[in-house]
């Protein structure tokens, strides 16, 4: 299968936001998930006084699991796709979120400017056409020592995990998303994750970029060996 980058993928979230939020909430786990993620950034206190940058929000999960972690912080959420970012802005805030539509690879043209505190990226470096390009500018965006954190379907590496994953991915995902007429976003999320990089292969990835102190850390439940998060940091000195 072709996967579906760019506008195509942007027109395909588009279409898919209308019942995304009911598909990941059938996802056990997924928003308990998420505020681990941010949670293991290991940013201080409530995050008053600190500037967050969510890059691919979606319909808000991963900005809802920071202003549930981290309440007091200012949150900057960002989305190529105009009908997700319109679910996710309609949604009731608390505190300070400002919703921008840009792809992770033109922040600066939508006005989306440093210095961060934190990146966090849910489910995104997986979709975009050069993941590379994508972490350096999001390295340029972090304060020194500044945090990134993402939140991703990246395997392990072992032929259980790419069979649980199609597993669920064939008798869960697709079914649902054929009768909602989205099955061509899902069959891309099917695949896309077996071609994506194993845990250690991003990790490497992140290094590469600039980061340091990367560490991969695998999620409970059924998604132990499927999903990880990687959190890392900006060095404080000039490479």
């Amino acid at each position: 299968m072709t996967l579906l980058r760019d506008e195509d993928l942007t027109a395909a979230f588009d279409h898919a936001a209308r019942s995304y939020d009911a598909l990941v909430a059938a996802n056990p786990g997924y928003h308990a998930h998420l505020r681990r993620s941010v949670r293991r950034l290991g940013l201080p206190g409530n995050g008053a006084g600190l500037r967050l940058l969510d890059v691919g929000c979606g319909t808000g999960a991963s900005t809802a699991a920071l202003r549930a972690v981290l309440p007091a912080a200012r949150i900057t959420a960002v989305d190529a796709s105009a009908g997700m970012l319109r679910r996710a802005a309609a949604k009731p805030w608390a505190g300070e979120v400002t919703f921008v539509r840009a792809p992770a690879e033109h922040l600066a043209e939508a006005g989306v400017t440093g210095p961060f505190d934190a990146v966090f990226a849910a489910y995104l470096l997986r979709n975009v056409s050069d993941p590379d390009a994508v972490l350096a500018g999001m390295r340029e965006l972090l304060v020194p020592g500044g945090r990134l954190g993402v939140h991703e379907y990246a395997l392990r590496g072992r032929r259980t995990d790419r069979a649980v994953w199609t597993l669920v991915c064939r008798g869960l995902l697709r079914p649902a998303a054929s009768v909602l007429g989205d099955g061509d976003l899902y069959r891309h999320l099917w695949h896309s994750v077996l071609r994506f990089d194993t845990a250690d292969r991003f990790a490497a990835r992140v290094r590469a970029a600039g980061f340091a102190h990367v560490r991969a850390l695998p999620l409970p439940g059924w998604q132990t060996g499927i999903t990880h998060t990687f959190v890392a940091r900006r060095p404080q000195a000039a490479r």
